[in-house]
């Protein structure tokens, strides 16, 4: 009975191993979700870029009605947001339902609040009628004309780092310019 008496006066807890085993285990686990959790938030702002991007295209459809079919004549991009230089914010801005479209998540240089957007206009296709528009002279196939895309490659895990917005409409996340014959 000696026994029982003497287990009655341990108190319930962790022993040093148990604890350090724990705190161990914890650790492995923090280290392992961080990457993932960093990777799907990287993809979720690639995937709201892609969003707008498809919005400022139909913003850009509905330009294009009101300009009979006429591409707009743009800057490249603005240096500064206040410049009075034709750019995609300032042009179609009248056709979209929040500005936040001009601006990526994943946006980590603050381009957008400094020049008004963080997408780049191709001026190539300036001025141009969007049926048979044509890119650097001998490119007419318009799913491979790029319109619109991020300034910089601001979607880390991807190997092309950029979004973009073809002629045809559609969106992609990868560059899909090719030269005929190549």
């Amino acid at each position: 009975m000696m026994a029982t008496a003497s287990n009655s006066n341990r108190t319930a807890g962790f022993t040093l191993v148990e604890l350090l085993v724990s705190i161990g285990v914890i650790t492995i686990l923090a280290a392992l979700a961080v990457p993932v959790s960093q990777r799907v938030l990287h993809q979720s702002r690639s995937t709201h870029c892609l969003s707008n991007l498809r919005q400022l295209g139909g913003a850009l459809n509905l330009y294009l009605a009101d300009n009979s079919n006429f591409l707009p004549t743009l800057v490249t991009a603005r240096g500064d947001r206040d410049s009075d230089e034709l750019a995609i914010d300032n042009t179609l801005d009248q056709y979209v339902d929040n500005p936040e479209v001009f601006c990526c998540k994943a946006d980590n240089k603050d381009l957008c609040k400094k020049t008004g957007t963080s997408y780049l206009w191709n001026h190539l296709i300036n001025g141009q009628n969007v049926t048979s528009v044509e890119f650097m002279g001998f490119i007419r196939d318009s799913t491979r004309i790029p319109v619109i895309g991020d300034k910089e490659g601001f979607h880390e895990f991807r190997d092309v780092k950029v979004n973009i917005l073809y002629a045809d409409g559609h969106v992609a996340k990868e560059l899909q310019f090719t030269v005929p014959g190549s």
